[in-house]
């Protein structure tokens, strides 16, 4: 049987409803040609196994690689064992099996994947959509994740909620965050920031926008979003709706930052403060769930803390 329509009578968020309801089994395609785009979303017994809109598509192994997962030679040599054995098994499989990557990451970064495309989809206001019935043999890739089309529904309804708190200073993930000028008011402040949004400060260059920060923290871009909803109300940053034509500064540090020495020096100290929290977290826990982003946020620390150093004694 099949269901189709423009979204203009029936919304994306009530034909997801439709089909964990009644159980679809099938692949539901949204085009829009205001966007001149198409997300493909497969379901099997209502819960969604697969999300992809073609504008953003993406190998996972290469997702896995600007997410810091694996590194390049990690794909060399899954690409040369495949090569060599002649087999039809794919990259993402094989960097589990050289010990690159584990099955439950390779599943995080997929079912990360799968939230995004959701939530972008539940964001379309026009456009049609179809849906056709097919049985699991026919889907176009292994099923590897299953979610509850229900609490997507939910985390998503949640999402649009709290998005329209923050989007009159935050309005989608294009905007570029860059570091705001310090006026002599707060030359010489303290912040007080939690690991996880130092662990983005270090990531703003002033080119990259929300969407690139959180692929390559590998985090999820909502949350990215309102960590700089909370540095941009705090005076620490401020966004821009394009990108620069220059050039990105390296080390992640804004060219116009214009930092005085000051600052920096007192940045500096926070992040000594923040380093020792966080190399405390790992000595109690050094093998704990949250051990893997410690460490993200470890190495981000350093990296501003020596960029912060250097302005501080330029």
């Amino acid at each position: 049987m099949a269901i189709e329509g423009p979204l203009r009578e029936l919304g994306i968020h009530d034909v997801f409803q439709l089909l964990d309801l009644s159980r679809k089994t099938g692949m539901l395609r949204v085009r829009s040609e205001l966007r001149d785009d198409e997300g493909l979303v497969v379901f099997d017994s209502g819960r969604v196994v697969r999300a992809t809109i073609r504008s953003k598509a993406m190998p996972t192994e290469l997702a896995l690689l600007q997410a810091g997962r694996v590194t390049e030679a990690d794909i060399e040599r899954a690409r040369a064992r495949q090569t060599h054995a002649r087999s039809e098994r794919e990259i993402v499989d094989l960097l589990v099996e050289i010990g690159a990557i584990t099955q439950k990451e390779v599943e995080r970064q997929l079912r990360m994947q799968l939230e995004s495309v959701v939530f972008e989809l539940m964001g379309w206001r026009e456009g049609f959509f179809s849906f056709e019935e097919r049985p699991r043999s026919e889907f176009p890739h292994d099923v590897r994740i299953t979610v509850s089309t229900e609490s997507l529904l939910m985390e998503g309804a949640r999402r649009i909620d709290e998005w329209s708190r923050i989007d009159d200073v935050i309005p989608s993930l294009d905007v570029v965050p860059e570091l705001a000028p310090m006026d002599g008011e707060r030359d010489g402040a303290m912040l007080d920031l939690l690991p996880h949004e130092w662990q983005v400060l270090t990531m703003i260059d002033g080119a990259r926008d929300l969407r690139q920060i959180a692929a390559s923290l590998g985090r999820d871009q909502f949350e990215i979003a309102k960590i700089a909803y909370g540095l941009a109300t705090t005076g620490v940053i401020v966004g821009r709706a394009a990108k620069p034509a220059a050039a990105t500064p390296s080390l992640g540090v804004a060219a116009d930052a214009r930092i005085p020495a000051a600052t920096a020096r007192s940045l500096a100290g926070e992040l000594a403060m923040a380093r020792s929290v966080v190399e405390h977290l790992l000595r109690l826990s050094p093998s704990g769930p949250v051990a893997p982003d410690a460490r993200d946020a470890l190495d981000a620390l350093s990296r501003l803390q020596r960029v912060l150093e250097a302005q501080a004694h330029g």
